[in-house]
C-alpha cells in the first residue's frame, strides 16, 4: 500500500489535516509542540468520479476505490538529526514512506504559537530539509565505511555502490535538491533506493492558510510556490482548519460552505490527487455487477504485470488482456456494444496499461 508522511515544524497544522484528509478525529490536534507523538495512521480512498458512472452503467453492486495510507509523524525541530525533541524516532517514521507532505504555516495568527517565534515559511522548510539532508549523510556515511574494504578489494557491486554513494553525500553537502533521474544513471538507482533515503523522497509542499486566503494564497504561498517550482516539488494550498471543520458538515453542507469561501472544491481531493500523481501512478479499473473496482499500478506497467496487481495467479498464466478505454467504455454503455463497435482490443504481453483502461484478463493456471 502507498504510504505518505505529513510532516512539519511542530504545531504547523499537521495533525488538523490529517484529520480532515481521513475525515476521522483520530489524530490528536492542541496549542503546543510534540502534541503527536506516536505516528497516527488513517487509510484514505483516491477520488474517482469515473467509478460511480461505470458502477451505474454495469449495475455494479459494489464500488472499491483506491487508496493511499496517510501517516501524521510527529513535529521535527532543528537539531533532530541529532537526536533533538523526539527526533531520531520520527526520522525512523519518515524513512518508511512513498512521499512526504510537508506542512508549511502560511497564516498570521498571534493565539498559535510558532515553535521559531515568527512566521517564515522558506526557513521553516529549509530546517525540515536540512534535518533529513544530515541525518541521510550520516546514514551514507556510516553506509560508505562498510562497504570501502569490498570496493577496493574488487567487488563490483560494492565499487558501484560506493561511487553512487559518494556522489549523493556530496550532492547533499552542497544543499543540492536531489532528483534521482537527474542525478544518476539506472545502476546507480537501484543502490540507492533501498536505502530509503528521506532526502531523494517526492514532495509536496502544503501550504497552511487562513480561510481568508483560500482562494487566491498570500505573500507567503507565493513564496512558497516559487520554492516548489525551483526545486522540482508541488505546493497545494489548503486551510487545514477549514477542511477539518467541513469533515462535520456532510456533503451538501460543505459545498455550500465552500461557495460562501468562493472556493468550488475541497482542496482536500486535489491534495489526494497530487500525492497520487506524485508517485507517477495511474488507475486501471476492473467493471461487473459484482464491483466496480480501480487498481493502482506505476505509469509505463505492462499488462502482465498489471495483472499482478490482481493477482500473482494472473502475472504468471497470462494471456492476453481485453481493453477498453473508460471513453470508449461510456460511449458505448456495454460490453456488447463496445465489442460490436470495435473499440475494445485484445492486448498482448507488450501493452502498456493506460489510465482509465477497462481491462479483462485472461490467463491460465
Amino acid at each position: 500500500m502507498l504510504r505518505a508522511g505529513i510532516v512539519g515544524l511542530p504545531n504547523v497544522g499537521k495533525s488538523t489535516l490529517f484529520n480532515a484528509l481521513t475525515a476521522t478525529k483520530n489524530a490528536q490536534s492542541a496549542n503546543y509542540p510534540f502534541c503527536t507523538i506516536e505516528p497516527n495512521v488513517g487509510i484514505v480512498t483516491v477520488p474517482d468520479e469515473r467509478l460511480q458512472v461505470l458502477a451505474d452503467l454495469c449495475k455494479s453492486k459494489e464500488i472499491i476505490p483506491t487508496v493511499i495510507e496517510f501517516v501524521d509523524i510527529a513535529g521535527l525541530v532543528k537539531g533532530a538529526s541529532q537526536g533533538e525533541g523526539l527526533g531520531n524516532q520520527f526520522l525512523h517514521n519518515i524513512r518508511e514512506v512513498d512521499a512526504i507532505i510537508q506542512v508549511v504555516r502560511c497564516f498570521d495568527d498571534e493565539n498559535t504559537i510558532h515553535v521559531a517565534g515568527k512566521v517564515d515559511p522558506i526557513s521553516d522548510i529549509e530546517t525540515i530539509n536540512t534535518e533529513l539532508a544530515l541525518a541521510d549523510l550520516a546514514s551514507i556515511e556510516r553506509r560508505i565505511a562498510r562497504i570501502t574494504k569490498q570496493a577496493k578489494g574488487g567487488d563490483k557491486a560494492a565499487k558501484l555502490e560506493e561511487g553512487a554513494l559518494n556522489k549523493l553525500s556530496e550532492l547533499l553537502g552542497a544543499g543540492t535538491f536531489i532528483n534521482l533521474n537527474d542525478h544518476f544513471n539506472e545502476d546507480e538507482i537501484a543502490v540507492i533506493k533501498p536505502l530509503n533515503l528521506m532526502s531523494v523522497k517526492p514532495v509536496i509542499y502544503c501550504a497552511n492558510v487562513s480561510e481568508f486566503d483560500l482562494k487566491e494564497g498570500n505573500n507567503y504561498t507565493k513564496l512558497v510556490e516559487e520554492y516548489a517550482k525551483s526545486h522540482g516539488a508541488k505546493t497545494v494550498i489548503i486551510c487545514a482548519r477549514i477542511e477539518e471543520e467541513l469533515v462535520d458538515l456532510g456533503e451538501d453542507g460543505a459545498k455550500e460552505y465552500l461557495a460562501e469561501l468562493g472556493v468550488e472544491n475541497s482542496g482536500i481531493d486535489k491534495m489526494i490527487k497530487t500525492v497520487y500523481k506524485l508517485l507517477n501512478l495511474i488507475t486501471f479499473i476492473t467493471a461487473g455487477e459484482k464491483e466496480t473496482r480501480a487498481w493502482t499500478c506505476a505509469e509505463g506497467t505492462k499488462a502482465p504485470q498489471a495483472a499482478g496487481v490482481i493477482h500473482t495467479d494472473f502475472e504468471k498464466g497470462f494471456i492476453r488482456a481485453e481493453v477498453t478505454s473508460y471513453k470508449d467504455f461510456v460511449e458505448c454503455k456495454s460490453y456488447t456494444a463496445c465489442k460490436d463497435k470495435g473499440v475494445t482490443r485484445l492486448e498482448g504481453k507488450d501493452y502498456i496499461v493506460q489510465d482509465g483502461d477497462i481491462v479483462h484478463f485472461r490467463f491460465a493456471v
